[in-house]
């Protein structure tokens, strides 16, 4: 396993590292997470991303956790809990933020994290966005100043409102996904340039697209009501490709993002030891060779940005809806 320094934090994390949606009762039973997540470890992984919306995941990684000596470089976020979740209520972050350290067995944060601060209608986190204020950075600052957190991060999916918060020059590390992989690089045009100048540490969320990009979806493609026709034949173009260099679609993309250096670390959604190996064996072989990039990046072209009434694919071909809130604990 290789590892990079995460922006200016100055910590060194794995390339790759796990996300916490399916260390929990979204990825099956206790015993299939808890065996993914220690063989991750042993294989070189060291940070780990969760969330309060994520069901029960800070749950069961404090259980899985605590059984472990293994150093873990660990993020969750504030949103969705306490419910009725007011993200303007002070005392109820804070409370929340209790509630993580209770879940996951911890009494400081390594990063925490605004979960989906760029979505007012979902989050109304800020009084003036282009300056990072509200109350939720007041509670952030707060908790630095007690040593209780190291770094403020944000955790989001659009790419222009995710750049202008870290313009702000407010946070250490941004979590972004649905925008970059493959064939959504949307990042590359906002996030990445903006994090690159503030000195902020960027993970790679997402990576496979929630599944669009696991495998070949050839009979979904053709049928899916949800794709435009420009996105279908990018993905025709894509499978041929894939087709033709015999590498797996996983594992092309994977590799795809470690060519990006200004990616810390690439965050997997592994809810198996098989899935761990199959994204971990893929990292190892290294990033793609530069003529093949080439030819990614001209079918990357052919859609350069989501069509507007394009949803998110949890699965592919279903429109993305969030995550479920998390009631209280």
């Amino acid at each position: 396993m290789d590892y990079r320094t995460l922006g200016s934090t100055g910590l060194s994390v794995s390339v790759l590292s796990l996300g916490g949606l399916f260390v929990s009762a979204a990825g099956g039973p206790f015993e299939r997470a808890r065996d993914a997540v220690h063989h991750a470890l042993a294989r070189g992984v060291n940070y780990i991303d969760t969330a309060p919306m994520y069901l029960d995941s800070e749950e069961v990684l404090g259980r899985i956790l605590a059984d472990t000596s293994e150093p873990v470089i660990l993020s969750t976020k504030l949103g969705a809990r306490p419910q009725p979740f007011d993200p303007r209520d002070a005392d109820a972050l804070l409370e929340s933020f209790e509630t993580s350290c209770k879940l996951l067995g911890r009494s400081e944060i390594d990063i925490l994290m605004i979960h989906e601060p760029d979505r007012p209608r979902q989050f109304d986190w800020w009084e003036a966005m282009d300056e990072a204020r509200g109350p939720v950075m007041d509670v952030i600052d707060r908790l630095k100043d007690e040593g209780r957190i190291r770094f403020a991060g944000l955790g989001g999916t659009t790419a222009y409102d995710m750049a202008r918060l870290i313009r702000t020059g407010r946070f250490d590390v941004v979590l972004t996904a649905f925008n970059t992989s493959l064939l959504w690089r949307e990042a590359w045009h906002e996030i990445l340039p903006a994090a690159a100048e503030h000195g902020v540490g960027v993970v790679a969320g997402s990576p496979l697209q929630q599944g669009a990009l696991a495998r070949i979806w050839r009979d979904e493609v053709e049928t899916s009501e949800w794709l435009s026709r420009p996105r279908r034949e990018q993905f025709r173009k894509l499978y041929a490709l894939v087709d033709e260099i015999d590498i797996p679609l996983a594992e092309l993309s994977l590799r795809f993002l470690l060519a990006e250096p200004r990616i810390s670390t690439i965050l997997m959604g592994a809810r198996s030891v098989e899935e761990v190996d199959a994204n971990v064996d893929a990292i190892a072989k290294g990033p793609l060779p530069s003529d093949l990039m080439e030819k990614l990046d001209e079918i990357a072209a052919m859609v350069p940005f989501r069509p507007h009434d394009e949803p998110f694919a949890l699965p592919f071909g279903r429109p993305y809806a969030g995550t479920p809130a998390a009631g209280p604990v």
